[in-house]
């Protein structure tokens, strides 16, 4: 057995004159392979099913700011946040169709339906600031400076004056009468609004088109069964209130942002399983086709499912969780893992159809790919280890389970795939055919794919070799002018997922927004140490507010429940009770219109009035204020800028800067954070670690390739080709104008190393058969490769059938990198080398020529 094995080798194509101890390991290895094969299936699935297990713990948290180091000060002022404020969320029941009176009248029910029994996580529900409207109408005038009340209780008196001197004829002057008092003049001196929001105190539309139920909850964002609980509760007894008669015309839809969380959750999940079935789905077929062996696809496919079980088992043990980029790598390191089974199968099926048994074919197949795939392992591990040095977890992230994941299913693949096509194939051999020559031989799989490819580069190998330089140096050129325009994505929407399915819940929850406004549910929280910092954190943030230029003002109005609390009370109110009595008196004299009073009234403070103070709010008015101790008066709520959207990332940022670090006038520095803050802090630092991240990923993909070669002039034109590659990626991103955001940025760096497995694998053939020239190696390797680069292409592209934008974007991009590296590997490399082999032979002929005797 041992000569026979001896000789397979020394009939190989590389065989080592020397062979060192590598080759001695190598060799030991795969004599136990094929001598006991099941010893190491059984091994690696035992230790698959491990890690299966672990794997199958993984969480999926989508929580921005676990994106974000939790030393970074916006996580750490979160986290005190949450820790001491009540971070509940709502539920907004979209009441449509009907009469208004109809929509009123369910909202009222449905109220006083939650309200029975409301479970310890309900705070409280309403259809209308009925509450807050009583408790603030009449304390209206007490809200207007003191100089304003005393001018118009003035004005108020010199009207009665001028009224009863004209009644009984003694107005002895000329001149103009006082103005008359009217609800428009008084509410113009207390400072109502034109038009109120709620003018009759339910939360509704004005055209009456939707009427909204809000619920107020305890339930934190991520507690996903609590969430989907407290819908389930609201939506019972809607529905079961809404299915009655009287009712029956209305319809209802959900929004809220816990309902919104959950279905972005959900969607997230869903998307994961849909991306993954894909991605694996698309390898499956494409190698399918390639080999046309089922026997292969079972050997490639057994290995693959244990290098990812490895891969997120030690995720799991190492992170603990997926987040919502790393969530998708299921997809990327497949397509990335099964590269080096490709070339090892599709080496064996080559050594058999050299003529050597099956044994001898996996003995020396693992020495023959050795090199070249533990090269591209090492360089696409690199390539994700480069985003191991960004501050952001999701690169980091990232960077752990798609280094692991190579390094895994490279290990997966020698340690596990001779084995497992030894034992498929020797179960059912595969049948010579006879060709036209009337020789046995084994059929081609898909070597012949590389045909075309060689075919394509013997036509004009000049032209092909310019040409790319060409295109890649216009794209170097190009990628200047990109840089300079400012690449990056701003637009939140572009960054969020499809309506799909959500479209109702999406068309609910702008119904919702439009009816309630921006206000204190889309306010940004400012928590303060104490109370009396209130005062100085108002008049920094007035400050900052008056030093923005009048079109980029960073936010529209700070609300604190001081705001509630009027000063100067005591003075204001009898000055008040005298404009109401003597506009009572002027009423009963006819001197206010019944239409004008009946608008004063409610605005005009009762007799029983008295000064109050925050202890004395309603619960509705102090709720938003309170922190878990129970304390009212330490929560500071910055309103985003009308007409301005936080989905647009530069005012997010504005926004974020204005109360991200307060510096107050007492030489105290308060610190804001919250969604803005997290998201403007995301951009800033993807910002920071782009450029270093791409040096970085290219200096350790150059530093594998020159390992590799050991700084020979192969490492050149590997090094080469992976710049043309890039050059052609750059072009397209110029011209499709493909926007940079914290998702598609991973697909930069790891471009490098993934892209530079072609021309490694390539060149290595070519080192390999040196006198057989590049298009024997391009026939020989070319389908092999383009395997591999289809197969990672497919784990990018199953991508884009991601519901969410962001998630798409990284599927295009890394798969223009794919494109790229391959054209410039397969055709453009092999065709430098094919022009280059002519000239030799040119230059040869010519040299003999002119040796040879006249």
């Amino acid at each position: 057995m041992a000569p026979k094995r001896d000789r397979a080798w020394a009939t190989s194509a590389a065989a080592p004159k020397n062979p060192g101890p590598i080759y001695g390991i190598l060799g030991r290895l795969a004599r136990a392979q094929v001598e006991r094969p099941w010893r190491f299936v059984l091994a690696c699935l035992l230790l698959s099913s491990v890690a299966t297990l672990l794997a199958s713990r993984l969480q999926l948290r989508t929580r921005f700011e676990q994106l974000l180091p939790e030393a970074r000060p916006s996580v750490v002022e979160l986290a005190r946040l949450e820790e001491q404020v009540r971070t509940g969320s709502h539920i907004f029941v979209v009441v449509e169709g009907g009469a208004r009176d109809q929509q009123r009248a369910f909202g009222d029910e449905l109220v006083a339906e939650l309200r029975v029994g409301a479970p310890p996580w309900l705070v409280a529900c309403d259809d209308g600031a009925h509450e807050a409207r009583a408790f603030l109408a009449p304390r209206a005038g007490m809200f207007a400076k003191l100089a304003d009340l005393e001018r118009l209780r003035d004005d108020v008196e010199a009207r009665w004056d001028f009224e009863i001197a004209k009644a009984t004829d003694t107005n002895l002057d000329d001149d103009e009468p006082p103005p008359a008092l009217t609800w428009t003049d008084v509410r113009r001196r207390f400072g109502l609004p034109e038009a109120e929001q709620f003018p009759d105190g339910y939360y509704q539309a004005h055209d009456g088109r939707a009427l909204i139920v809000k619920v107020d909850t305890t339930v934190a964002s991520g507690d996903l069964s609590a969430a989907q609980h407290a819908i389930d509760y609201v939506r019972e007894r809607a529905e079961a209130l809404r299915h009655t008669p009287k009712h029956a015309q209305l319809e209802l839809a959900y929004a809220g942002d816990l309902v919104t969380g959950l279905s972005e959750y959900s969607a997230a999940v869903q998307d994961l399983l849909h991306v993954g079935a894909l991605g694996l789905g698309l390898l499956v077929l494409v190698s399918f086709f390639f080999f046309l062996r089922l026997r292969a696809l079972l050997a490639l496919g057994t290995a693959l499912s244990v290098g990812l079980s490895w891969t997120f088992g030690i995720a799991q043990l190492t992170i603990g969780h997926l987040n919502i980029a790393s969530g998708f790598l299921v997809s990327i390191v497949a397509g990335n893992g099964i590269n080096f089974g490709i070339i090892y199968v599709a080496r064996v099926y080559e050594e058999m159809r050299r003529g050597q048994p099956l044994v001898a074919a996996i003995e020396s197949s693992i020495r023959l790919t050795r090199r070249a795939t533990l090269a591209a392992a090492l360089a696409a591990t690199a390539a994700y280890a480069s985003l191991g040095i960004s501050e952001f977890r999701a690169f980091r992230h990232f960077a752990l389970i798609g280094g692991v994941g190579m390094l895994a299913c490279w290990l997966a693949m020698f340690m596990m795939l001779p084995s497992v096509l030894l034992i498929v194939e020797r179960a059912r051999p595969l049948r010579s055919l006879t060709n036209r020559f009337g020789r046995e031989t084994l059929p081609s799989s898909g070597q012949h794919y590389g045909a075309p490819l060689a075919s394509i580069t013997a036509l004009a190998p000049r032209l092909l070799t310019l040409s790319g330089v060409a295109i890649a140096a216009v794209g170097v050129l190009s990628l200047l002018h990109y840089v300079r325009s400012d690449p990056m994505e701003y637009n939140m929407r572009r960054m969020q997922n499809d309506l799909g399915e959500s479209g109702d819940m999406y068309r609910a929850s702008k119904i919702a927004a439009e009816i309630m406004g921006a206000k204190l549910d889309g306010a940004m929280i400012l928590l303060a140490d104490r109370p009396d910092q209130v005062p100085l954190i108002k008049q920094a943030l007035q400050a900052r507010w008056d030093a923005a230029p009048q079109h980029f003002k960073p936010f529209e109005a700070v609300h604190a429940a001081f705001d509630f609390v009027p000063p100067q009370q005591a003075e204001k109110l009898p000055l008040l009770q005298q404009i109401r009595a003597r506009v009572s008196s002027a009423r009963r004299r006819g001197l206010v219109s019944e239409q004008d009073f009946a608008k004063l009234e409610p605005f005009l403070p009762p007799a029983e009035l008295a000064t109050w103070t925050i202890a004395d709010l309603p619960p509705s008015m102090a709720r938003p204020f309170e922190d878990k101790a129970g304390i009212v008066g330490r929560l500071v709520l910055i309103e985003p800028t009308a007409g301005q959207s936080d989905s647009d990332v530069k005012y997010l940022m504005r926004w974020a800067d204005s109360f991200r670090e307060l510096p107050l006038a007492n030489g105290e520095v308060v610190h804001g954070s919250g969604r803005a803050v997290i998201f403007a802090d995301i951009l800033s630092t993807v910002l920071h670690d782009i450029p270093r991240t791409v040096a970085f990923s290219l200096a350790m993909t150059l530093g594998a390739v020159l390992l590799t070669f050991r700084r020979s002039a192969r490492s050149i034109l590997v090094i080469a080709a992976l710049a043309v590659g890039l050059g052609f990626v750059a072009l397209a991103v110029s011209l499709l104008d493909i926007k940079i955001n914290f998702f598609n940025f991973v697909a930069l760096p790891i471009s490098f190393g993934i892209g530079v497995d072609y021309a490694v694998n390539f060149v290595l053939r070519y080192e390999q058969e040196p006198h057989a020239g590049a298009l024997n190696a391009l026939r020989k390797t070319g389908g092999a490769i383009l395997l591999c680069s289809l197969t990672t292409m497919l784990g990018y592209l199953a991508l884009l059938g991601s519901v969410n934008q962001a998630i798409r974007s990284l599927g295009l991009l890394a798969a223009l990198g794919e494109i790229g590296c391959l054209v410039a590997a397969t055709l453009v490399l092999p065709s430098y080398l094919y022009w280059r082999e002519l000239s030799d032979t040119r230059r040869a002929a010519t040299s003999a020529a002119s040796d040879a005797p006249i």
